[in-house]
């Protein structure tokens, strides 16, 4: 059995959820990618971009509590999510679904039609 997301500090059960519907299923995996790539997963499959979510997801995989965040820390995260937001969102085309603009992101690509 993989370990929930959920089993990293910080996240819960609705973690379990959101990372879920960004296709990240276990902590191994987004371990793996790391904060930056797992938030803006997040952001294109439809979740609302939120600071505290983001930095406590950062401190949770360095196994810290959320709120040991301060001062230029906190100030370069801050910077951080600010461009994973505008980078995320500048994903999203006008017109084109949370999906499809996910499936972008990560490389998918629509299939050239026939003559």
């Amino acid at each position: 059995m993989s370990d929930p997301v959920s089993s990293i500090p910080n996240m819960g059960p609705a973690s379990d959820a959101n990372f879920a519907r960004a296709g990240i299923t276990t902590a191994t995996q987004l371990r793996a990618i790391g904060a930056d790539a797992a938030y803006t997963r997040l952001i294109t499959s439809g979740t609302r971009p939120h600071f505290i979510g983001y930095y406590a997801l950062v401190m949770g995989l360095q196994a810290r509590p959320w709120n040991d965040c301060a001062g230029t820390e906190k100030a370069a995260l801050r910077q951080a999510f600010d461009a994973l937001k505008a980078s995320a969102e500048g994903t999203k085309e006008k017109g084109r679904s949370d999906l499809e603009a996910a499936l972008d992101l990560i490389g998918v690509r629509e299939r050239a039609s026939k003559p």
